[in-house]
């Protein structure tokens, strides 16, 4: 065939005379991609390769890189050519040339099954594919076909060639069908025939995998290819033969990864839980194995106790339901639940000595999950035999949780200490679901033993059973309510009693605190018990991270209970503040923690804390605002404006019954005087102006100041009043003279707290009106330089039109250059910029009626926005944001029906606008469906979502199918 002029799909196809897709061109092209050292050239030969694969030449070419004469690399893309012609362009092949497509892919799979396995691999995909394709009409019994020319005794290849080629070509067929294309409607066609064509294919793999004389390499074929069918789930008491035949080729150490690799597959499928009397037969099979796995963890063969485990493991969590159900049989599932326990405290460390031990962590939730899905009476009988088993759990897991010695954990590398910190919080989180199923009697548990260790005399305690322990109980603590626990004000007792030598134990005891932090302020007068040890670690660098995370807990929780203790608390901090023990981040959440804490005392205390707090970096700052900008001093006043900043994000001394923060919330007024935060703000605002003059080109400066304003005007709400005038006029010069992102932030903060109170409305439109102006004049210059500006301006204006609409009935604001500036910034290629631009169009299109410049310029201007939004619905804008469309073409038909039904239809009578792809019809179809849903949101986004994959040429493609 490959001879013949007429090739399969060539006819009619149309030539390509720029691109010479000859032999001898593709084989030049194949060693430039292979051999030459410049990359560029391997991209172009690459980006040329793939371009000739979806020619129509490629029919040409193909068979004629398959020639016995090429090199493997030239025959595999042959092949590699053929299955992307059969699976992508199967529509290009004449109905009558099936049948000699087929037979010349026969025959070449037959050439390659004593040559080269890559290429054999492929011809052998490409066959499948074509399978698939004809299946079931055009090729009804594919599979028996298959098999049948394969075991034909006239075959120049000897038997067992000619029986690997077979199982491989039996191999690829379900996992290209798991990968094809085929449209929905035939996948499920194609699966019933599958379904019914293994019976074909197991009598075969039983038949070789139990013949004695079977080579091993052949056996392990059988296995993977068995392992393949198993994923188009095929029932599983139809594969009991085959799964008894893995289980004993487990002894054989060649085929041991093929058979558990083919028993986990068919024991996984999720129908196979249907067949509980193959299941029951698996269980004293997986049992079996027990001997087997001891004696491979008595011999450290790690490859051996992680497959068998998984075997164990698969049968267990995805049956537990359908074996727990078979009550009489409760003693067998028993002991694989045993056994599962084995392999969750396998012995040795995690990740060095043993990786098998995390596999079986879900099978823990699972199993526990389902007994407690039973009604109250089975639960009842469950719990009394799985409760043991539960406790029994706890302490495997809090074994393998211990740190190994300090000699050992020197030598493991940064990669194997990271495994073991994901293995401790995957522990972490395995003990607080549990605890759901053992409740406060887990907690009594854990506290006996550790008191038993810390009182004991008899025998001096290891820090690692210690830390153990109490990682159990912070586990817990974290997440669950302990308020109401018995043992908590004991563990408080027990917990300076700890002898701490070791980082490691160090870092869990100030965890532990932390996550008791709720419980401390429930029982303040168990504060002085901890609180020593917490401000003593704070001077430890190695115990940055707990020591201060745990602070801040404390002050969050108990700030009303810390007045006493806060002259200490403000010292020490002070002190490790100055000695710059901790890193930049734990410095921030240090000040957050100081903000609290200082947030509950009086004023005048708040004040003369404040002062000696921040003094010291007031003065630096001063110093620094006299120096020339350098990179150094540029390091040191950021880090001074974020203490401030992150100290004035929790410095709030006004209450509210609700603590979450809101700008709905109107908090009651400071009644001892003026806010201690807007005195100090008032005090450091001509240094910040100093330190602005000189830092105002600089970005991260700029954002750092408007952070300090930005967090305090978010904690003090309408306490931050007197500052509004002066942090107006400060952020109009400062956007003036260079404008940046984090300054229209700010100002949109001050839109939404303080725009619509009379007394600040002049300042917050002087405010408003001159950055706009300034954004303007920056979009005539050419914005696409300044996403995040257009970004954060577009934001601005949604908050003004939904604060405070009157800002755009000023005569000064020019509504229409807003407007076209607004259809520009839809066309961005940053996502962000484009969705904070349709938000601005979903707030101003409401405003029609109510606002007259707004609706003036929709009238004058609206057409402009519908092209703008139809073009990039055409393919213009990343499918993503189409819903962010979709909530202006809704908000259009919502409020201006009479100009939207005028606009959309010129708009689309514009031949290949807003995609050649589509005919009038579709186009009148959308627009009409548009007009006629103006109530459900949801709608209209489906709609865009179906025109948009219509526009891209992606309707009922495989692209669509997670869309």
């Amino acid at each position: 065939m490959e001879r013949r002029e007429e090739q399969p799909g060539a006819a009619g196809a149309g030539a390509a005379p720029a691109l010479d897709f000859t032999v001898e061109n593709v084989e030049k092209a194949l060693h430039q991609l292979y051999y030459d050292p410049n990359i560029e050239n391997k991209n172009l030969a690459q980006k040329w390769l793939m371009q000739a694969q979806a020619s129509p030449q490629a029919w040409h070419f193909s068979w004629q890189l398959l020639q016995p004469d090429k090199v493997p690399e030239i025959q595999y893309f042959g092949a590699s050519a053929l299955h992307i012609k059969i699976s992508r362009y199967w529509s290009d092949i004449p109905t009558d040339q099936y049948e000699s497509l087929k037979a010349q892919l026969f025959t070449q799979i037959t050439r390659f099954a004593s040559g080269s396995k890559i290429v054999l691999t492929r011809l052998c995909v490409a066959l499948a594919s074509l399978a698939l394709s004809m299946m079931p009409d055009a090729w009804p019994c594919a599979v028996a076909d298959m098999v049948r020319l394969f075991q034909a005794e006239d075959s120049p290849v000897d038997s067992q060639g000619r029986c690997l080629a077979l199982l491989e070509l039996l191999t690829v067929l379900p996992e290209e069908f798991q990968t094809s294309r085929l449209p929905q409607y035939r996948k499920s066609l194609v699966r019933t025939s599958l379904a019914v064509e293994c019976g074909a294919v197991f009598p075969l793999l039983e038949q070789l995998l139990q013949q004695p004389s079977s080579p091993s390499c052949v056996r392990q074929k059988v296995l993977k290819c068995f392992s393949s069918w198993v994923q188009l789930e095929v029932p599983l008491q139809d594969c009991e033969a085959l799964i008894q035949a893995a289980f004993a080729a487990l002894q054989d150490s060649e085929l041991f990864d093929s058979s558990v690799e083919a028993i986990v597959n068919a024991i996984s499928q999720p129908d196979a839980q249907r067949y509980v009397n193959t299941l029951l037969k698996l269980i004293p099979l997986v049992l079996g194995l027990q001997d087997q796995l001891r004696q491979a963890v008595q011999n450290g063969d790690m490859e051996t106790s992680h497959g068998i485990c998984r075997i164990a493991v698969a049968l267990g969590e995805n049956h537990s339901r359908a074996l727990l159900d078979q009550v009489e049989h409760w003693q067998s599932f028993l002991a694989l639940v045993n056994m599962i326990m084995f392999c969750t405290g396998i012995p040795g460390h995690f990740p060095v000595n043993e990786t098998t031990s995390s596999l079986t962590l879900t099978f823990w939730y699972t199993l526990q999950d389902d007994i407690l899905s039973f009604e109250a009476e089975k639960q009842a009988v469950y719990q009394q035999v799985y409760r043991p088993v539960y406790f029994q759990l706890v302490d495997v897991l809090l074994h393998k949780a211990q740190f190994p010695s300090d000699e050992e954990y020197g030598f493991w590398s940064s990669d194997e200490k990271e495994q073991f910190r994901i293995y401790r919080v995957d522990i972490s989180d395995t003990l607080m679901y549990v605890y759901e199923m053992l409740g406060a009697e887990l907690l009594s548990n854990l506290y006996d033993k550790l008191g038993r260790l810390l009182t004991s005399s008899e025998e001096p305690y290891s820090w690692q059973h210690t830390e153990a322990l109490l990682y159990g109980f912070q586990s817990i603590a974290e997440t669950i309510d302990v308020n109401y626990s018995d043992v908590v004000p004991g563990l408080i007792g027990l917990i300076p009693r700890i002898s701490i030598s070791n980082v490691q134990l160090a870092d869990t005891v100030m965890f532990t605190i932390g996550a008791l932090s709720e419980w401390l302020a429930d029982h303040p007068v168990m504060i002085n018990s901890v609180l020593p040890l917490v401000l003593h670690a704070l001077g430890n660098p190695e115990l940055s991270i707990s020591s201060v995370s745990t602070l801040k807990k404390i002050c969050r929780e108990c700030k009303y209970d810390l007045p006493p203790y806060a002259a200490n608390i403000v010292a020490v901090s002070q002190d490790v503040l100055m000695k710059q023990i901790h890193k930049t981040s734990q410095c921030m959440w240090l000040m957050q923690a100081l903000g609290f804490l200082l947030s509950a005392l009086q004023v005048e205390e708040i004040l003369k804390n404040l002062h000696s707090l921040i003094s010291p970096y007031i003065q630096q700052l001063e110093k620094l605002a006299e120096e020339i900008p350098n990179p150094s001093n540029k390091l040191a006043i950021v880090h001074i404006l974020g203490l401030l900043s992150n100290l004035f994000t929790t410095l709030d001394v006004s209450h509210h019954e609700d603590d979450h923060e809101g700008p709905e919330l109107r908090k009651l007024p400071v009644p001892q005087g003026p806010n201690p935060v807007v005195v100090v703000l008032q005090q450091v605002f001509q240094l910040i102006q100093k330190v602005l003059s000189k830092w105002l080109n600089d970005a991260q400066v700029v954002e750092a100041v408007c952070a300090i304003f930005e967090k305090s005007v978010k904690t003090l709400l309408d306490d931050f009043a007197p500052m509004v005038p002066q942090l107006c006029e400060m952020l109009g010069r400062m956007y003036s003279t260079i404008p940046q992102a984090s300054a229209l932030d700010l100002t949109r903060q001050l839109v939404h707290i303080f725009a619509h109170e009379p007394a600040h409305f002049p300042p917050i439109e002087a405010l408003f009106l001159l950055v706009t102006s300034v954004t303007l004049t920056l979009f005539q210059q050419g914005p696409r330089d300044h996403p995040d500006i257009v970004d954060s301006f577009m934001q601005l204006l949604a908050q003004a039109l939904k604060r405070k609409p009157d800002l755009f009935l000023c005569e000064r604001l020019d509504v229409k250059a807003v407007f076209q500036c607004a259809v520009l910034a839809l066309k961005f290629p940053e996502a962000p910029t484009v969705k904070a631009s349709c938000g601005f169009f979903t707030e101003l299109l409401p405003r029609c009626g109510e606002v007259e410049p707004v609706g003036k310029v929709v009238q004058e201007d609206g057409r402009m926005l519908l092209i703008a939004v139809l073009e990039a619905i055409g393919g213009q804008a990343s499918r993503s944001l189409m819903d962010c469309f979709a909530d202006i073409l809704f908000a259009l038909n919502k409020h201006c029906f009479s100009l939207l039904s005028v606009w959309i239809k010129e708009a689309l009578q514009a031949p290949g606008f807003p995609s050649a792809r589509l005919s009038p019809e579709q186009k009148d179809t959308f627009s009409q469906q548009i007009l006629r849903e103006r109530v459900n949101k949801r709608r209209v986004k489906e709609m865009v979502k179906e025109f948009t994959l219509l526009c891209r040429g992606l309707h009922g493609t495989d692209y669509t199918a997670d869309y």
